[in-house]
């Protein structure tokens, strides 16, 4: 019991936490390289949950870039 947390005294949420973050495209590339290049690095070892987790990963940062892409194409006309 000497590690429970007193109720009353935890501390509030971050208001950072529910800001969008801002997409940037070099980062969203960036993300989706490294993730493949992580499940390459896993499936190499036999690690094929590792492997899916970071494909997975890896997917998810391309989404998000061709949605980016799809907006800016949107503002452009």
């Amino acid at each position: 019991m000497a590690n429970a947390i007193p109720k009353g005294h935890t501390a509030p949420a971050s208001k950072t936490a529910l800001v969008k973050p801002h997409l940037d495209p070099v980062a969203l590339h960036g993300e989706a390289v490294n993730a493949l290049a992580m499940a390459k690095f896993y499936a190499n070892r036999h690690n094929h949950a590792g492997a899916k987790r970071k494909c997975v990963q890896a997917l998810s940062a391309l989404r998000q870039l061709a949605a980016f892409e799809r907006v800016e194409v949107a503002h452009a006309v």
